[in-house]
């Protein structure tokens, strides 16, 4: 029965996190990856229990899980880093709201910007926003 999955997960080596989103990327299309060989791998030993009427080895059985679920655990971390590392959706829809108040503010006198502001204000109140 294959084990490499099974001892990379047991040797789980420290290395440092992604720094980049194409790295996190990387590491989780890695993750997915690993996660489907090990699924797999029960699935193989699985059925060969069931052909050869065999009982599966319960100390193996139990490292595949483990292995599965620390998988699963440090995607669900990756996915979590993805969305904070810097050049995401939320800080590119904040960068171009920012651009746009620059472009639109400077349309405007004191007095009218003030106005637009309390508009917006009121809108937000209206929404249930804060």
């Amino acid at each position: 029965m294959d084990t490499a999955i099974l001892q990379d997960q047991e040797r789980r080596d420290k290395t440092p996190l992604p720094a980049t989103r194409p790295e996190c990327r990387n590491r989780i299309i890695q993750l997915q990856s690993d996660i489907a060989a090990i699924r797999d791998q029960i699935a193989v030993a699985d059925l060969n229990r069931q052909v050869n009427n065999l009982p599966m080895n319960p100390a193996w059985f139990a490292r595949a899980r483990s292995a599965l679920r620390h998988k699963r655990e440090e995607l669900a971390h990756m996915q979590e880093l993805l969305r904070q590392l810097p050049g995401g959706p939320e800080e590119i829809k904040t960068k171009l709201k920012e651009c746009i108040i620059q472009v639109v503010r400077a349309h405007f006198s004191e007095d009218e910007w003030r106005s637009v502001l309390d508009q917006a204000h009121q809108r937000l109140a209206s929404q249930g926003g804060a």
